[in-house]
Parts: C-alpha cells; structure tokens; sequence
C-alpha cells in the first residue's frame, strides 16, 4: 500500500492509522485485498478456519449458509477454485473474524458478471442483516452504486466529493468529471 503523508483513519476512538495489521483485526476492522489471498494449499474448511478469531464463538457452517456453493467445495484445495469461489472464501473468512467494519478492495475484478451480480447480492444482504459497515472500493460503477447508500469520490488521496448515491446519480457533470462514465 501507499504511504501516508498525513490524516487518519478512527474506528471508533481508535486511530487505525497508526496500528498494526493484527491490532486493527482485533479492533474490529475486516480487510478482503483486490488479490483474493487465499491459502491456495489449504482446502475451503482449512481456509475458513483460519478466519476464525479464538473465542469468537464464530463457526465454518457460517460461512457455507452465507455462501452455500463454498460447502459443496469444502474439501477442495483453494487452488482448484474459480476465481469467483475464491473471492467468496476470501470474504467468508473475513467475516468468520466477526468484523463491525468491512473494507473490499475490488471484490468484482476479473469475475464473470453472473458472479458479480451474485456477490453484491450476497453484499447487500450482509449490509441489511449484520450491524457492519461495508466500505467498497470498486471500479465497476453502476453495481457499486446500486449497492451503496453514501459515496466518496477520492482523487490523488483526497476526498474530491461526499454525498449520497442519491445525490450523484443527480449529478451529470459530476459523473462525467469524476467517473467518465455514463449511469443510468
């Protein structure tokens, strides 16, 4: 990642800027990297298992009810699998640590639409049913927008616009300037 120059970022009362990686876990803090990291050697339940924060209550069968195709693939190693089924291990074990705040960094990169469209289900679902944030980061904008409810448009490491989804959807000329895209 980048170096910071300046800021932070709280959770809570927290400043997670100037933790390590494990503090910010235990803090409550879930991080899905753009690159899946998966134990590629390690089976599915292995995998799940090593999301698992000790004394967290938190269970394998969990993660299979979330994303059912994962049970089917319990005993295969996470090398066999597609790189939508590996996307979806790398989130179901994130969310076996039992995260208040959820940080995907391009979870749709490089998958098939159909498993787009079947992950920011599972996405939205999560949003509505956990008392958890979900931050995405995300180039495929209109998905990402039909998902979200608050927007940060960042340029060059600052905060360029905040607002609603709502709000940008209004906005043409901020679409255009800042997205380049057309939405519908």
């Amino acid at each position: 990642l980048c170096t910071r120059h300046g800021g932070t970022i709280r959770l809570g009362e927290e400043d997670l800027s100037t933790r390590k990686t494990a503090r910010r876990a235990l803090l409550g803090m879930g991080y899905v990297p753009q690159t899946r990291d998966i134990f590629r050697s390690l089976t599915v339940e292995q995998n799940l298992g090593t999301g698992i924060r000790s004394g967290s209550g938190a269970r394998v069968e969990e993660a299979y009810a979330i994303f059912p195709r994962l049970a089917e693939r319990r005993r295969n190693l996470g090398g066999q699998l597609s790189g939508g089924e590996q996307q979806m291990l790398s989130i179901a074990r994130t969310l076996l640590g039992r995260p208040s705040v959820l940080l995907l960094d391009e979870p749709l990169e490089g998958l098939a639409p159909i498993i787009c469209d079947e992950l920011m289900e599972t996405i939205a679902k999560l949003c509505s049913s956990r008392a958890m944030t979900i931050i995405l980061v995300e180039q495929q904008i209109e998905r990402a927008l039909a998902f979200g409810e608050h927007t940060l448009i960042i340029e060059k490491g600052r905060i360029a616009w905040d607002g609603t989804v709502a709000a940008l959807k209004a906005d043409h000329t901020l679409i255009e300037t800042y997205l380049g895209v057309g939405i519908r």
